[in-house]
């Protein structure tokens, strides 16, 4: 596994005291404001403030001190360090289980997640094998996750 996750995108400046705007790419802003600092292009910055905005984040970070540095980093990917974050057991970022094949309760291959996006209801896995599914991300439908097998088990429901 990396050991940076990619966790947004600065897509816009606000106000005129060097604040920016984040698009967040973690489960939520909420889990992203627990983050202390984020690496933009290997550097470190420290996040001296954020905020969530519907779901942004605003953001003021060390070093950035008015609208022209802020402007500076818009569209700079923003990345935080795998080992500061507090995931509980059996919890992982989208992008280290994309790729992972997706297996019914009877062992038969569904495919390969693909993608995944968020909905209001809750997170979307999509795979694709024979035919593509939307599968939601909740414990209904997956029942395990078996990094070592880079394996995904589900529960399927007609018409899913």
């Amino acid at each position: 596994m990396k050991q940076y996750v990619e966790a947004g995108k600065i897509v816009n400046t606000h106000g005129v005291t060097g604040e920016v705007k984040i698009e967040v790419w973690l489960d939520s802003p909420a889990f992203f404001k627990t983050f202390k600092r984020l690496f933009i292009n290997g550097a470190e910055k420290k996040i001296l403030s954020a905020r969530e905005h519907k779901q942004f984040i605003i953001a003021r970070l060390e070093g950035v001190e008015d609208l022209n540095a802020a402007m500076a980093l818009k569209g700079k990917t923003v990345e935080i360090l795998r080992a500061d974050a507090r995931m509980k057991d059996g919890e992982f970022f989208v992008q280290d289980i994309l790729g992972f094949t997706v297996v019914d309760e009877d062992g038969h291959t569904v495919g390969k997640l693909v993608d995944a996006f968020e909905t209001p209801a809750s997170m979307l896995y999509v795979v694709r094998g024979e035919s593509e599914h939307l599968i939601p991300a909740v414990r209904e439908f997956i029942l395990g996750i078996d990094a070592e097998k880079e394996e995904i088990r589900v529960h399927l429901i007609e018409g899913m």
